[in-house]
């Protein structure tokens, strides 16, 4: 899909630089897949100490 968007230049080429991507697109996908995993990881986080698993460890592992 092509779209046109009106980037800073020097925050493009930071990011080019600092990720050792040569093309302004792969920088542009690798900055969103990392937007989107780090949400995804946030969410996750929201769980800590809420999900009660019960799990014996010693029983899964034979002991």
């Amino acid at each position: 899909m092509r779209t046109t968007l009106d980037l800073p230049e020097e925050l493009l080429n930071d990011a080019m630089k600092a990720t050792r991507i040569n093309t302004k697109t792969q920088v542009i996908i690798t900055a969103l897949e990392e937007l989107i995993r780090k949400r995804k990881i946030s969410k996750l986080k929201d769980f800590k100490g809420k999900v009660d698993l019960k799990i014996d460890l010693n029983e899964i592992r034979g002991r």
